[in-house]
Parts: structure tokens; sequence; C-alpha cells
């Protein structure tokens, strides 16, 4: 009786020390040069099977909508160490997911890319979430491009110039 309330006591204590723990950093504001900015994040020794949800905040300010492609990745020597990116996603800045990420590559390399099409006016975040591989340190990085979309106008307007120079090319072509 003695010895098998001293196992369930070590067992409970076991659990404990391995409990998952969340370590994303506090939201952070992207620091958009023109339409592109560049976002990571790094974790310390010693939290293997922690979890991290970390978040890239960002606006969309132009008259036009915006197209939005974004990449993350992380590096490692193998899948046994670092960290494991385990999602990208696009969130509106009231928390409505608006794009889940693809993943490219998983294991030594994780790699995903999140793509969205006419974002307008107002507030954004990319979320990057993962899992701590093993007690060495890790890192990811990503870049982010936001690119307006041209109004209808544009096309038009475009297709009229080609027209012209092609019209004018047929002139000029000799007979």
């Amino acid at each position: 009786m003695i010895a098998a309330l001293v196992l369930a006591t070590a067992s409970l204590g076991s659990g404990a020390a391995y409990a998952q723990q969340d370590i994303s950093t506090p939201p952070q504001a992207l620091n958009l040069v023109g339409t592109s900015a560049f976002f990571g994040d790094s974790f310390d020794i010693d939290q293997a099977n922690d979890t991290f949800s970390d978040q890239f905040s960002f606006s969309v300010t132009g008259e036009l909508p915006s197209n939005l492609d974004a990449i993350v990745s992380s590096i490692s020597r193998s899948a046994a160490v670092g960290l494991d990116i385990t999602g990208l996603s696009l969130y509106s800045g009231a928390g409505a997911q608006l794009a889940t990420g693809t993943s490219m590559s998983t294991g030594a390399i994780d790699v995903w890319t999140v793509r969205a099409d006419n974002l307008g006016v107002g507030s954004y975040y990319l979320q990057v979430s993962g899992t701590m591989v093993s007690d060495t340190s890790g890192a990811f990085g990503g870049a982010v491009m936001l690119q307006p979309v041209p109004e209808p106008a544009t096309y038009g307007m475009m297709l009229a110039g080609l027209g012209m120079v092609g019209f004018m090319a047929r002139r000029r072509s000799p007979k």
C-alpha cells in the first residue's frame, strides 16, 4: 500500500516537470519599410515541449486594397533539435482568421507561406505558432510584403497602351 502511494506521488511530480508552457512573446508591431518588413523571434535553452504563438501586427493604410505574401522559416541541424513551426496565419485586427498558411517544408528546415488578396484599410496581424522540440535554443525569421492591387481602370489603360504600341508597330512594318 505504501509502495503504491509512493509510486503514485512520484508519477504526479514527474508529470509537472514536463508540463507545456506558453513561451509566446508579447505582440510586436512590424516596422514596414515601404510595403515590406522582416519579423522573427528566438527562444532560450531548456524549453523542450513548450509552445508559442507569436503575433506580428501591421496596418494597411493606402487608398487601394493590398495583396499580402508572407514567408517564415527556421533551420536547425536536424528535426530533433530547435523548434518546429506548426502554423502561419493571417488575422484581422479584431481576431478573425483571414488566411491559413501552407507548409512548404518540415523537419530540419521548416518553411511556411501565407497569402491573402484584397486587404482593405485596417489593422491585421500574422501569427506564427510552434513547439520547441528540444532543450536547445531555437529561432525563426520571416518576411511580409504588401502589394497594392491596381484598379480595373489601370488594367484598361495598360491594355489600350499595348494595343496602340502594337498598332504603331504594325503600321511601320514593311509589307
